[in-house]
């Protein structure tokens, strides 16, 4: 193949997104291109007093069957395709009336922003391109000859690329668009592919793909030895992936990572009075709802001040300027929220590496969806943890039930479960977590070092007694023994929360009425690795 330049003189232009169509296209007909286009594009492009050709006009028919079939044609794909030094394919261009295509500048039905709306099926199968990603295939495999543009953010790059070359391009700004106009039509499938597997109760399909846009590219990932970039999925579920930054230097592999943790955790408590949540490394070092904002951020910092320090912080309400003036009593690295009054932006304002994001809403912490990890020669696929429990689903297993503050609490305690890393104990307390162990091989340890970082936090504090004392506890597995319950006990629990399960379930119930413990059973666990 030629390696090289190749002069832009006709130009296809078929957009669904027509954001900067006449702006372009005007610039390419002041370089002498001739256009060709198709239906709305071509409208638009004469209403702004160019020139255009309609391809109906080239191909020898018009657009029919409601703009399903309009370029798909060999006068079409014969230019998009042709070798331009191949004497064979010169010559079957010139029996056929096949006049060459130097550019392609397509962008896709709006099929995923279709999905994201909630359409019904049948509008949702109208809305996948079928030309456009044949065309755009077409002229990516022959980026040899041919300019193949999906992006607007692109527009300019293409005009500054045949100004430096005089009305042509090179090969490396041609290899450039083929690859992006490949991983375009790769992600386009992906996405009807995993809507239809959805739509019609697929569950594991046998093959599954997963496309992102770039969103940033970072410093670097978790250790400044991994390269790194952070891209978007196209759900717009909102987040970090969607989030406003006011302030702050960029985001960080690890903040991107524990912000998300964050925001998931903090949504847990929409419509349920004002929540913090405090994430370091991925895990919760504090949690707590109250009266204000300001109250929720001071309960969560005391349950581990020290874990808190250099900590994500999220809100589940509009952050203002009383609650931003606790926060930077402390070095924190991010604080997100769904919206930042004046007065708080203000406060962060004088903190210049403090990042502070906000996202309109929050996620429904109930919407279905999928996770995925990547192992050694594949990657896992499931359903992203949206369990919820009420007190309905709950069974009371010891002699004495829980009292209606420790049902509120133990409830508590089970939503920030979902959250911490296995094997995981929370301690709760009048709306706040005053005890959190997470990532331990054993529960045990995870029980004993949860009661530890509350017996430090209350002389830290300077109180008598650990902040443990009067609280209740969540598992987010079984106890498989007695111990990790008896632990507990000691720790100063009053009742527990767990899945129950357990061979051993007799034994752990005996242990708990033995402590005069309220227990109760909820028959699902909230795994986290």
């Amino acid at each position: 193949m030629t390696s090289k330049l190749v002069p832009v003189k006709r130009a296809l232009l078929s957009v669904s997104d027509k954001t900067g169509l006449i702006d372009l296209a005007r610039a390419l007909a002041a370089r002498g291109v001739e256009l060709l286009s198709t239906g709305g594009s071509a409208n638009d492009l004469r209403q702004a007093g160019l020139e255009v050709r309609d391809v109906a006009d080239v191909t020898g028919f018009p657009e029919m069957m409601d703009g399903r079939v309009k370029t798909l044609h060999p006068r079409v794909h014969g230019g998009l395709l042709a070798l331009r030094d191949n004497a064979e394919h010169l010559a079957a261009m010139e029996q056929h009336g096949i006049g060459p295509i130097d550019l392609l500048v397509v962008n896709l039905y709006p099929f995923e922003e279709t999905v994201a709306k909630g359409a019904d099926y049948d509008t949702c199968i109208e809305n996948i391109d079928i030309g456009g990603p044949a065309m755009i295939r077409a002229a990516a495999k022959n980026h040899a000859f041919v300019n193949v543009v999906i992006d607007v953010e692109d527009y300019a790059a293409l005009l500054g690329d045949m100004d430096q070359h005089n009305g042509a391009t090179c090969p490396k700004f041609r290899k450039k668009l083929a690859q992006k106009a490949y991983a375009r039509t790769a992600a386009y499938d992906a996405a009807v592919s995993n809507w239809m597997a959805n739509a019609i109760g697929v569950q594991a399909p046998r093959r599954r793909a997963f496309a992102g846009t770039l969103a940033q590219t970072l410093r670097y990932g978790e250790n400044p030895h991994q390269a790194a970039a952070f891209y978007t999925d196209g759900t717009n579920r909102p987040g970090v992936a969607t989030a406003k930054q006011w302030q702050g230097k960029e985001l960080s592999y690890n903040n991107i990572n524990d912000t998300d943790a964050a925001f998931e955790l903090v949504a847990e408590f929409a419509g349920k009075g004002p929540a913090c949540a405090i994430i370091k490394h991925a895990n919760p070092c504090g949690v707590a709802t109250g009266a204000t904002l300001a109250e929720a951020y001071a309960r969560a910092f005391d349950c581990d001040r020290t874990s808190a320090f250099g900590g994500i912080i999220a809100l589940n309400q509009t952050l203002d300027g009383a609650t931003a003036e606790k926060i930077v009593e402390t070095f924190t690295e991010v604080v997100i929220a769904p919206d930042a009054d004046e007065a708080a932006r203000a406060v962060f304002a004088a903190k210049k590496n403090l990042r502070l994001l906000t996202t309109g809403t929050l996620p429904d912490a109930a919407t279905p969806g999928l996770a995925y990890r990547q192992v050694a020669g594949g990657f896992l696929v499931q359903d992203r943890d949206a369990a919820n429990i009420s007190l309905d689903d709950l069974r009371v297993v010891t002699k004495r039930a829980p009292t209606e503050s420790e049902m509120r609490d133990l409830l508590m305690a089970w939503t920030v479960a979902k959250h911490v890393k296995s094997n995981a104990i929370i301690y709760v307390k009048n709306g706040a977590t005053v005890g959190i162990g997470a990532g331990q091989m054993s529960r045990i340890d995870s029980t004993r070092i949860a009661a530890r970082k509350a017996i430090d936090m209350a002389e830290a504090m300077g109180l008598s007694g650990p902040l443990t004392k009067g609280a209740v506890v969540a598992s987010d597995a079984f106890f498989p023994f007695a111990d990790g319950l008896i632990a507990a006990a000691e720790a100063g629990a009053t009742a527990i929360i767990q899945p129950g399960g357990s061979m051993r379930d007799d034994e752990v119930i005996a242990a708990a009425d033995a402590a005069g413990l309220a227990m109760v059973f909820t028959g699902q666990r909230h795994f986290r690795h």
